[in-house]
């Protein structure tokens, strides 16, 4: 582990009524998704051939089952307490619990639930704590649950000794995946702003990986504080595309530039001017226009000697 590492789970529950519920769950490492989850029939998707780590079949049908158990006795649980805790439907519960692994030996484990987006409560040194958000409903459903130690020793065994062992299981099952780097491709584009003198400049960087990059819109050596940067999509071959954006008045573009630092690069940081894509229009016509003109006149005076020849 080079750096601090992180496996999570979001889990979303949407709640339409008493009787209607459904669950969505998925697994990722940092920002890739490695795992899903089959609502219907409770099962664990692994999304990669290495998304088992090295744990065995017996272990994730044991974890499989307790995902299952859990969904279950949640959903049970709210539809139970509902009207109880005066929540009004239709209404989402938004779960992340997972660990940081800071070294083999340094993990750090976090449970964190929301309610309709805002924080709700979380799991800290073996309790329930309610969050500042959560008002008094948060605090009474934390008094309930914090009543079932059996509960409370099944989530901190997950979050620190489960976890961090999974971590370092997919790590080194799909370590060719993971480590793998993908130059990025970078283009420039512009339009101009209805209404004023200024243009919209864009740097398009597009199929790197793996996802963290740094782009920035320079004069010089100086970075260009009006810079907008976009969020990381990703393409459908698994890299990512970025946007980065400059509002700047037309006659100030000259001189500006789209620097690019990204790992698969190493320190040959990727440096694209701008105006240098039209000068380069201007170079291959100044290239081709003097070679398509001898052409011509080569065909025109060879037919001129063809002519000259017939007696």
């Amino acid at each position: 582990v080079q750096e601090h590492t992180s496996f999570h789970l979001i889990q979303i529950s949407s709640f339409a009524n008493q009787s209607w519920a459904q669950n969505q769950g998925s697994g990722w490492l940092d920002e890739l998704q490695t795992h899903g989850w089959e609502s219907k029939n409770g099962t664990i998707i692994f999304l990669y051939t290495w998304s088992k780590g090295n744990f065995s079949n017996e272990e994730l049908k044991d974890l499989e089952l307790l995902f299952r158990v859990y969904f279950i006795g949640l959903t049970r649980e709210i539809q139970d307490y509902t009207s109880e805790l005066q929540y009004e439907y239709p209404f989402e519960v938004q779960v992340t619990v997972g660990c940081e692994l800071h070294s083999r030996d340094v993990a750090k484990g976090f449970f964190r639930v929301a309610y309709q987006g805002s924080d709700f409560l979380s799991f800290q040194n073996m309790s329930w704590v309610p969050s500042p958000e959560g008002d008094s409903r948060a605090q009474n459903v934390c008094y309930v649950i914090n009543q079932y130690e059996d509960i409370k020793e099944t989530v901190h065994s997950l979050i620190s000794d489960t976890c961090p062992r999974f971590i370092l299981g997919l790590l080194y099952a799909g370590k060719m995946d993971l480590q793998k780097q993908v130059k990025p491709e970078a283009w420039l584009s512009s339009s101009p702003i209805l209404g004023s003198s200024q243009l919209f400049l864009v740097c398009h960087v597009s199929g790197f990986y793996p996802k963290p990059i740094w782009v920035m819109w320079m004069r010089g050596e100086q970075e260009q504080p009006g810079t907008q940067q976009g969020e990381v999509l990703p393409n459908v071959d698994g890299t990512w595309y970025l946007r980065v954006t400059l509002d700047v008045e037309a006659e100030e573009a000259a001189g500006l530039s789209c620097q690019v630092k990204h790992s698969s690069l190493g320190n040959q940081d990727i440096i694209l001017y701008w105006g240098h894509h039209l000068s380069m229009n201007w170079i291959l016509l100044a290239v081709i226009a003097p070679l398509m003109l001898s052409i011509v006149f080569a065909l025109w005076f060879k037919k001129r000697c063809s002519y000259q020849d017939i007696p």
